[in-house]
């Protein structure tokens, strides 16, 4: 079987062997870009291979379209084969940050149609509360032929603009809920959120440990953010395309797939002078 959401720390423990599965280490912090590379060099998970936010899991900026723009698709296939992920790999990531950074590859490969994707429930913290070993030692990679088949599950600015206050589209916001308000807004150069967007806080999916809620709990709540709206019209976005993708992996758990990425979300939004703004 596959795994397309979550995998517990004794599943992973029980499959570190398998050469058919492979363990992500994408630990990030926005302050420091060299955070994750000095923590992974620092012991990770016996076969974890290092993926960068900035560098992998993201293409180049512009200064309009957003902190952390999409890959190359055909690029990030390279580097996914290069690690060792072909069609038949199965896929765990991790962090340290509640997913939200794991989140982001989770979405990535599922662009591209590689389904068999999981977050380490839990993150670095499950499994270091476990008992799971860590390791200094890099593995071997064995690189495999990665075949991108882009999936519509993204959306850009203009899309989102001319379905604003529309029944057409229901967008959902995952930053905190100050800088959705627009207080404490020290990332970004302008405050605020897209009008007609509702805000669902990507850590309003976990429990105290770090661990996802119970799927029947997630559904309950997401029912209630929808309010009525089918999955299928919902957008996520957040700052910069990264923690929204966690709010899909919850969307996912809860039985209410079919909703997609504002990958550009409020740093591209706000980059453009004449986009509508809510402060």
């Amino acid at each position: 079987m596959s795994y397309t959401t979550l995998v517990d720390v004794e599943t992973l423990q029980a499959h570190l062997d398998d050469p058919h599965w492979l363990v992500v280490d994408v630990r990030h912090q926005l302050s420091d870009s060299g955070y994750g590379e000095h923590a992974y060099a620092a012991g990770h998970i016996p076969g974890a291979v290092f993926l960068h936010c900035d560098r992998d899991l993201s293409g180049a900026m512009t200064g309009s379209n957003g902190r952390h723009p999409l890959p190359d698709p055909e690029q990030l296939a390279q580097r996914l084969g290069d690690i060792g992920i072909g069609a038949l790999t199965q896929v765990v990531v991790y962090d340290d940050a509640q997913g939200m950074i794991a989140g982001r590859l989770w979405w990535l490969l599922r662009w591209l149609g590689h389904d068999a994707v999981a977050l380490l429930d839990g993150g670095l913290q499950a499994w270091q509360a476990a008992a799971g070993a860590l390791t200094t030692v890099e593995p071997s990679l064995s690189p495999r032929a990665f075949v991108a088949r882009p999936q519509d599950l993204k959306v850009n600015a203009d899309y989102v603009l001319e379905r604003i206050e529309t029944p057409n589209m229901h967008l959902v916001d995952a930053r905190g809920p100050d800088r959705f308000r627009g207080e404490n807004e020290t990332i970004d150069p302008v405050a605020g959120h897209i009008p007609g967007a509702v805000n669902r806080c990507f850590k309003d999916n976990l429990l105290p440990d770090g661990c996802f809620k119970p799927a029947a709990q997630l559904r309950a709540e997401w029912l209630a953010v929808l309010a009525g709206s089918p999955p299928d019209l919902v957008i996520h976005q957040c700052g910069s395309g990264v923690s929204a993708c966690l709010n899909m992996v919850a969307m996912e758990i809860a039985g209410l797939p079919g909703s997609r990425l504002y990958a550009g979300s409020w740093s591209e939004w706000c980059a453009d002078p004449g986009r509508p703004v809510v402060v």
